[in-house]
């Protein structure tokens, strides 16, 4: 079985190991979250566990959610994720924290990457520009659209337009450290998404040999 949590990105930072050898690692707080639903294969097709993180007033909930917390017996939470193949030993109203995780071991990040708004084909897709002199009017354009022979622009075509805000897995990431008292995990490197986002953590499903 696997083992996954919802946290939010609090920041990057870097810690010193033990030869003095510098690590940027980013900050999530991770959980408490709480069982709010266990699925299973008679019931509901496939074997699943919702998570509820961050609690939320009451009144801030709408009524079909308001009674799936309570046929739960759990306080109303802001966000819902659901993991496949977590433990089924788990029940509703149980507490799901960091402690399932230990420092060296690799994970996923799933995450909603920055929005950049509307953008060209250069930011967008790392299109190469044009010359800028000798009378050339071509500097930025996307270019040539394909053969004249379709009469069309084929689907998939990279063409400036919205850029980011989209789920992006970041694999393999190492723990650095687990902060059980303040509900803090520690990850190398950088994760999708910005500050205060929104981010699942399960095991690695591809790990590096």
């Amino acid at each position: 079985m696997t083992k996954g949590i919802i946290g939010k990105k609090i920041g990057m930072t870097q810690i010193f190991e033990a030869d003095g050898t510098v690590v940027p690692v980013t900050v999530i707080q991770a959980g408490p979250c709480t069982v709010t639903q266990v699925k299973t294969e008679q019931v509901d097709g496939y074997q699943a566990v919702q998570l509820g993180f961050e609690e939320i007033a009451e009144y801030r909930v709408n009524q079909p959610k308001k009674g799936h917390f309570e046929r739960a017996g759990v306080k109303p939470k802001r966000y819902l994720k659901e993991f496949r193949d977590l433990s089924s030993e788990v029940k509703e109203g149980d507490q799901v924290t960091v402690e399932q995780f230990n420092p060296g071991e690799l994970v996923d990040v799933t995450g909603i990457s920055k929005g950049k708004g509307f953008a060209g084909t250069i930011k967008r897709h790392n299109f190469k520009r044009g010359p800028m002199t000798h009378g050339s009017h071509f500097h930025r354009a996307p270019g040539s659209l394909g053969s004249t022979d379709p009469a069309r622009v084929f689907k998939g075509k990279k063409l400036p337009g919205r850029m980011g805000h989209e789920q992006v897995t970041i694999q393999n990431l190492q723990v650095a450290k687990i902060d059980q008292e303040q509900h803090l995990i520690l990850l190398k490197g950088s994760i999708p998404g910005p500050k205060r986002g929104i981010v699942t953590i399960k095991d690695a499903v591809k790990v590096n040999n």
